[in-house]
């Protein structure tokens, strides 16, 4: 551990950026109880923005991105782990305000540690990872307030995405009736078929403005990791009592809607956030997705690995929407 690999995110003074792999000393990690080898960390759409001058989520710089790892423990000061654990992290400021995991090492605090679930591997987990835990968070959500596979259809947006695949997956396997929305009907239908979809829809169904406070009811609740102007057309078409799990704004931060969605068919607005969850929940749900909601579909279709050297080219490529499922750095090869 003398020195590793990392890529790093730097910003001077006079606005200059720069990015690219570095080699770091374990003097340059930051404070923390718990020192990792990450073996896997997942590429999400957030850490795509950190590569971005202009991308808003990085707190300070210099900074190592990535938001999600999968490693084992190589020193602890905190009594809940030891050398040796396999251990995860997603979320609680990592990769914007805390370096991250695209990095060979890392430290952090024990508290934002997960062991890694019975039923996953490390890669598994990582193949899950934020946006699989979203997904997740956001089925949780629906099921929580009622959804039950009787319930009728439920939507999921964006569903060739990281968030979006893995909440068809699950769905899927829980017996729930699933049509898959996206902008890639063509190229990927017969994907998202695979992945459990009953019915697979264009997204430009919910592009066009509905005239009227209402449209005829048809999902039983909806996973919308998309958000933008189409969450006002879906709120009036939720059935009596259904919901909708808002977890993206890769549509846009902004949509138009009334109080008679929310009003005349009690319909649910759930906002779903995995960077603070509590870890009461997080433990609760990674602990279900490595038994009963395990996305089995989606980890054995849907995951692509790339290097260090590979991350530009993946993190434009989810910036321009064109990622299929989900994408898994891998470290682990580096340290052997």
């Amino acid at each position: 551990m003398d020195k590793f690999q990392a890529f790093m995110v730097r910003k001077d003074e006079n606005g200059g950026f720069r990015s690219g792999i570095e080699t770091l000393t374990e003097g340059q990690l930051p404070p923390g109880d718990v020192t990792i080898r990450v073996h896997y960390s997942g590429v999400n759409y957030k850490d795509g923005l950190a590569s971005l001058p202009d991308g808003k989520v990085i707190s300070r710089y210099p900074m190592v991105p990535g938001i999600d790892l999968a490693g084992e423990v190589t020193h602890s000061e905190h009594p809940a782990f030891r050398p040796g654990d396999q251990v995860l992290c997603t979320g609680n400021g990592v990769g914007t305000d805390h370096f991250g995991g695209f990095s060979e090492y890392a430290r952090l605090k024990g508290d934002w540690l997960v062991h890694l679930p019975e039923g996953l591997s490390m890669r598994e987990v990582m193949g899950i990872g934020t946006a699989g835990f979203t997904a997740a968070l956001s089925v949780d959500a629906l099921i929580r307030s009622g959804l039950t596979p009787d319930s009728g259809e439920v939507l999921v947006t964006g569903a060739t995405g990281g968030v979006g695949s893995f909440a068809v997956s699950i769905l899927s396997r829980l017996g729930y009736q699933v049509t898959a929305s996206t902008g890639k009907l063509e190229a990927q239908k017969e994907w998202l078929t695979g992945l459990g979809a009953s019915a697979v829809v264009g997204r430009e169904e919910f592009s066009a403005p509905v005239q009227g406070v209402l449209s005829k009811s048809r999902w039983a609740g909806v996973v919308d990791p998309v958000g933008g102007p189409q969450l006002g057309t879906l709120l009036k078409s939720v059935k009596y009592g259904g919901g909708i799990a808002l977890s993206g704004l890769t549509g846009g931060t902004a949509f138009d809607s009334t109080v008679h969605p929310f009003i005349l068919r009690g319909i649910n607005l759930f906002g779903i956030d995995s960077v603070f969850c509590p870890m009461e929940t997080r433990s609760r749900v990674w602990k279900l997705l490595g038994s009963a909601w395990k996305p089995e579909t989606a980890l054995s279709q849907g995951l692509t690995e790339c290097g260090l050297r590979d991350l530009p080219d993946v993190l434009e490529a989810i910036l321009r929407g064109k990622a299929v499922g989900r994408t898994l750095l891998r470290l682990e090869s580096l340290s052997e």
